[in-house]
């Protein structure tokens, strides 16, 4: 039995002390030790650098560097130099800084996309690293503080020379906890996700649920900032939405373990999985990072958790204030809001039965995206109808509601709430590089997306199958980093061999130098099923499909470019 659709209200309003001034103090303080240099950069004898000029200098050993006690502390403070500001992450924050009124400088080793809009926002920016990027007016003026990538390596010249000269280095977890923590912060985290059940692959992407959930509560009058990361159509700024509320929604990496300096006072765990493999050396090290991540909710706070990931779940019998507690034996028993002792409280999403908020009845739509039931604690609430395909989106957007439903609180506003959030919802039309369709020629469709995991991997073809039908799924696929491709390798040859064709790419090496020995064509003799190929280059790669195509024009394929790697900006 289908229900009735609600109908959307003109508008929603929460309550004012919900996404107004926040009533209560984070209970973190983070603390003038937090801001020494890290024993990743400190300096416990002097080291050489070079200058632009290349010539040698001695720098001195680190010492403690007071960081300011708030962002707004630091707002006299004229100059922000970001390294690494090329990348997705750097680029949020430098776009931030603009906003707020810094001058704005960074490097990086090349040009990216990210840097195109900072540029355009008035930051100055430079190709390569040097001690001269910090130096203006002859020498004279040099930066109030250095926010550095944790991809930078400790012996770059900028952080050499920064620290010589004595200007701030902060890493960009620092800089993250110290400008989210007097807000009241959602922070979305996950890796992936491989469970399975009997007809679903359970998996939540952060940065279409980071994204999704800024544009509904932006969408919703909440004057938010956030930061996603990844690039966001329907943002003004990329990335970044720059507003002037309490509420900050940030995608929080657990990449080395940077999502460890934040305090939130909402935490999103959409699942775990094994994924950072040059950080983590299995799983259960994943779980405890996480297990860390969830013991710096706010007392206050609330965990939105996917209760059908067995991954994530996992963590909750793990929570710091709940041990010893049988309120919690797995999510699978927790029905509604529950208060872990002194704890926070915990709600659980999903498509089973048994968590709080949940999807029923999910079908395809019209637009290629999925309609389904939402039910609460078992009842039907209002139909939801979403633009983009895939259960992983239904999943997406049944998080984006729970953390909606825990601002307000108010169990007599939910039928309200759930009205404006059906229509913001309808509205959203996904990120870059997330099953984006770039085109067609003839019967073949083009389609790209960021997938560089063999769980993404699985998500896409399952979205494809459903969004193109009747359609063969051909796949190229660029392996990102060696280490991930060696460690799981027959992951991936299993999630491709649900294509219809595949091409291997070489591998995008990134940050990593190839020490495993490993390559893209020894995945694709792993691949069993679908015809594969290895093709380092990828105009190797263009020539052969388009002579394929061109042997039967109207045949229909799409064509999915997958990875996290350069491939896709041709």
């Amino acid at each position: 039995m289908e229900f009735p659709a609600i109908s959307p209200s003109k508008s929603l309003n929460f309550p004012a002390n919900i996404l107004g001034k926040c009533k209560t103090q984070p209970h973190i303080i983070l603390r003038k030790k937090y801001f020494r240099c890290e024993p990743h950069y400190s300096l416990n004898s002097t080291a050489a650098f070079n200058d632009d000029n290349g010539s040698s200098s001695i720098s001195k050993a680190c010492t403690d560097e007071k960081v300011p006690e708030s962002a707004s502390s630091i707002n006299q403070k004229e100059w922000l130099h970001f390294v690494g500001v090329g990348g997705c992450g750097m680029s949020a924050l430098a776009i931030l800084a603009l906003k707020q009124g810094y001058e704005v400088s960074g490097s990086d080793l090349v040009w990216s996309s990210f840097m195109d809009r900072l540029q355009e926002a008035g930051a100055r920016l430079h190709i390569g690293h040097s001690a001269s990027n910090l130096r203006r007016r002859n020498g004279s003026r040099l930066p109030n503080a250095v926010v550095i990538s944790s991809a930078i390596p400790h012996d770059n010249v900028e952080i050499l020379n920064a620290k010589f000269v004595g200007v701030p280095v902060y890493k960009r977890d620092y800089w993250l906890g110290n400008l989210t923590r007097n807000h009241k912060l959602i922070a979305v985290s996950g890796s992936h996700g491989k469970d399975m059940n009997s007809y679903y692959l359970v998996l939540c992407w952060k940065s279409t649920t980071t994204a999704m959930l800024a544009y509904v509560l932006n969408a919703m009058d909440d004057d938010l900032t956030a930061i996603v990361g990844a690039e966001v159509p329907q943002f003004t700024d990329g990335n970044v939405i720059s507003g002037s509320s309490e509420t900050f929604v940030l995608e929080a990496d657990e990449y080395d373990n940077c999502f460890l300096k934040l305090a939130p006072y909402i935490a999103v765990v959409t699942n775990l999985d094994w994924e950072h493999v040059d950080v983590f050396p299995n799983e259960e090290a994943v779980k405890n990072t996480f297990r860390a991540f969830l013991n710096r909710i706010r007392k206050d706070g609330h965990l939105i958790l996917c209760g059908d990931s067995k991954g994530a779940c996992s963590l909750l019998n793990h929570c710091k204030q709940a041990a010893g507690s049988d309120a919690l034996k797995g999510a699978m028993s927790v029905r509604s809001s529950k208060q872990v002792g002194n704890c926070y409280k915990i709600t659980t999403f999903g498509l089973a039965s048994s968590n709080e908020w949940h999807a029923s009845l999910i079908r395809p739509n019209s637009e290629g995206g999925s309609d389904y039931t939402l039910c609460h604690l078992g009842c039907p609430v209002a139909d939801i109808s979403l633009q983009i395909p895939g259960i992983h989106n239904v999943l997406n957007s049944l998080a984006v509601i729970a953390v909606a439903m825990a601002l307000v609180g108010n169990e007599r506003q939910v039928y309200e709430t759930v009205n404006d959030l059906r229509l913001q919802l309808k509205n959203f039309k996904g990120i870059s590089r997330r099953f984006e369709i770039i085109g067609s020629i003839g019967g073949c469709h083009i389609v790209d997306d960021y997938a560089h995991h063999p769980t993404e991997i699985r998500a896409v073809l399952q979205a494809a199958r459903q969004h193109f039908p009747s359609k063969a799924l051909w796949v190229v696929f660029q392996p990102h980093t060696y280490s991930r491709l060696a460690a799981l390798k027959d992951d991936f040859a299993i999630a491709l061999s649900n294509a219809d064709q595949v091409v291997i790419t070489r591998v995008y090496a990134s940050r990593e130098t190839d020490n495993w020995n490993v390559s893209g064509n020894e995945l694709s003799a792993s691949i069993t099923g679908p015809p594969s190929e290895y093709i380092p280059s990828l105009d190797d790669v263009v020539d052969k499909l388009v002579l394929q195509i061109l042997e039967d024009p109207h045949r229909d394929i799409v064509v999915l470019t997958l990875g996290a790697g350069e491939d896709w900006r041709q």
